[in-house]
């Protein structure tokens, strides 16, 4: 059995679902509008536990899920959401053992997302440009997953450009949460490996737009795919079966693409779209016939 202890961060649950976190300190007093209970009273609970608070007020007490975690925790940058965390990993085929490059670390929830998924074994590198952020994220991470030696958070602009480790191995994976992704293709051509995914996530269609282009306009990524994600929950209760009326919809567009030998798709030039791209080279193959 699995028992809460000092320094630990936990939530405790109302009767509504709501959640309130509270890191644990021997000695100290938490209090919630109006009611009561000594941290010590929850210190040696096992996880799971119903507790009471003054004025017989009870609630759960839980280790968080990392979902749960990653939307009560103190940020700097707006954090992803859990829908796009979930879906990121598995998008950038992000596996255990993986060299993971990311840009910016904001407060983190990307970043602890990519240590799951790479394990042990694997290796993530982050870029944060502005150090508040940076200090924020990594209270964010220790505080959760504790002391992280397959971490290397970097205070550098991705934009400027991305440097290989010292043993010179370019990264299998490159996930990019920033305002103008488009700045860092270039410099991603470089530092992927071939047959390597870069995946990136802006809020707004200009934004994706110009990631879009910058990629074709690279010549050696390909199999460029732009989506949204939308999650619904639904309310079941006896006969009652409705879908709720609040939904997590549009958050932002991910964009992901291949490192591939330039030749199978045209390339996009300055002034041209993707389309009259394709339509050039089609021309193309058909004077070549």
């Amino acid at each position: 059995m699995s028992y809460f202890q000092s320094g630990e961060r936990i939530h405790l649950v109302d009767k509504k679902g709501r959640q309130y976190a509270l890191t644990l300190k021997t000695g100290d007093l938490y209090q919630l509008s109006g009611h009561k209970i000594a941290h010590d009273d929850l210190i040696g609970k096992p996880d799971g536990s119903l507790v009471t608070l003054s004025g017989n007020k009870t609630m759960l007490a839980l280790r968080p899920t990392f979902g749960d975690y990653v939307l009560k925790m103190p940020r700097g940058a707006q954090v992803l959401y859990p829908k796009d965390l979930a879906l990121i990993p598995m998008w950038a085929d992000v596996y255990p053992g993986a060299r993971v490059f990311e840009a910016g670390t904001g407060s983190g929830a990307l970043t602890m997302a990519l240590l799951r998924a790479v394990g042990p074994r694997g290796l993530v590198v982050t870029y944060e440009a502005r150090e508040d952020f940076a200090r924020t994220a990594m209270t964010n991470i220790e505080r959760y997953m504790g002391p992280v030696p397959n971490l290397i958070p970097l205070r550098r602009n991705a934009y400027e450009g991305i440097s290989l480790l010292d043993d010179g191995l370019p990264f299998d994976r490159l996930v990019l949460d920033l305002p103008e992704p488009w700045q860092v293709v270039p410099h991603a051509a470089q530092a992927l490996r071939s047959g390597g995914m870069y995946l990136s996530f802006v809020p707004t269609v200009p934004q994706v737009v110009q990631t879009v282009e910058a990629l074709h306009r690279a010549t050696v990524f390909g199999m460029v795919e732009t989506f949204e994600t939308l999650l619904r929950t639904w309310s079941i209760q006896g006969r009652s079966v409705r879908p709720d009326h609040r939904m997590v919809a549009h958050s932002g567009f991910i964009t992901v693409a291949r490192k591939i030998e330039s030749g199978l798709w045209p390339a996009v030039l300055p002034g041209e779209s993707l389309g009259e791209a394709a339509d050039i080279h089609e021309v193309r193959e058909d004077d070549e016939r």
